[in-house]
């Protein structure tokens, strides 16, 4: 198995990149490579290349603040590009990305095409909850979809949370303003009615309650779903900054320590970087698209999140699961 790592994507990037890469080389025999500048790569290692890293080469660098468009018109040789190549090529099973998220998608969606039966894609994001983990989809790939897109949104999520969360029976519930089946505006209405023809419909979800209730998989518009993420990552920082004032420095800080041994594991349930990075689902590859801030841990775990799905077979499980769709509603 191998992975493609834009080396050169990110705001720490290359440095907390191959750090990263190094780190997640120690946990799985996978071969990881590395696509960007060799001479700027080499620079950040302080020993030799484990046997399952590698080197690529490419030469130019698509900036966080680009328009994707432009991006990829200009910039043919860039690491996210070359990496996009490497996948499609049958060189690499996924490519890992915590660089420009518009242009992540926008590469991936050119160079790989949408699984046939897939109009839309939709990136993943992992959440934590009170009974565990939860997926929402789409947090930002799609905002501008039709209510039957969101069945799409579904299905895929549905899987990718079979295969790669470990839930046998994936729960799917639509994020509306309440939870009766007539609730939201006529787009939530629509998409309720086309969801609940599906086995794995488990009706609207609140958005107080995604946090609290048990939900495998909760999916939106991407418009919805990127600010559901952003607000969550907001009053997470502010939970954690709150609670660092309230720790005194100097000797005091001791009286505090039961406090931050209790509060241990809230920081790593709301910490971004143990979830790594965000998979991009409906194309025929797969991309796992990590914070832009993204430090080593992150991009270790990005790198582990692509090894599970690609291990998983998640690309062609969902294209076998959509395949059988076009062959009912072709004959």
């Amino acid at each position: 198995m191998r992975i493609a790592v834009d080396a050169m994507g990110g705001d720490h990037a290359p440095a907390e990149v191959v750090k990263g890469v190094i780190m997640a080389s120690m946990l799985t025999q996978a071969q990881l490579i590395l696509v960007g500048d060799p001479d700027r790569i080499k620079a950040c290692l302080a020993g030799p290349l484990p046997e399952n890293v590698h080197i690529h080469p490419a030469s130019e660098v698509v900036g966080m603040d680009e328009k994707p468009t432009e991006a990829l018109r200009k910039k043919k040789d860039s690491s996210l590009s070359v990496g996009a190549r490497l996948v499609a090529d049958g060189e690499a099973e996924a490519l890992v990305s915590a660089g420009n998220t518009g242009a992540a998608a926008a590469v991936s969606l050119l160079t790989w095409r949408p699984v046939p039966g897939i109009h839309r894609p939709a990136i993943a994001a992992i959440f934590p909850n009170k009974h565990g983990q939860f997926v929402l989809l789409d947090a930002g790939a799609s905002p501008d979809v039709d209510p039957e897109h969101l069945v799409a949104f579904g299905q895929m999520g549905q899987i990718f949370a079979r295969l790669v969360m470990n839930k046998p029976v994936a729960r799917v519930h639509l994020l509306n303003i309440g939870e009766e089946p007539g609730k939201g505006n006529a787009f939530a209405k629509q998409a309720h009615e086309l969801m609940s023809r599906q086995d794995w419909f488990a009706g609207n979800i609140e958005g107080k309650d995604i946090f609290h209730s048990p939900c495998d998989v909760v999916v939106c518009d991407a418009f919805v779903g990127n600010t559901v993420l952003k607000v969550a990552e907001g009053v997470a920082e502010f939970i954690r900054d709150e609670i660092r004032s309230a720790v005194p420095k100097g000797p005091g800080r001791v009286l505090f320590l039961p406090m931050n041994l209790a509060l241990g594991p809230l920081r790593k349930k709301m910490d971004y970087a143990e979830y790594g990075g965000m998979p991009l689902l409906g194309l025929n590859g797969l991309c796992v698209i990590g914070h832009g801030r993204s430090n080593a841990k992150a991009i270790k775990n990005a790198c582990m999140m692509a090894v599970r799905a690609s291990e998983a077979r998640l690309v062609q499980t969902i294209r076998e699961s959509f395949a059988q769709g076009v062959q009912e509603a072709a004959s």
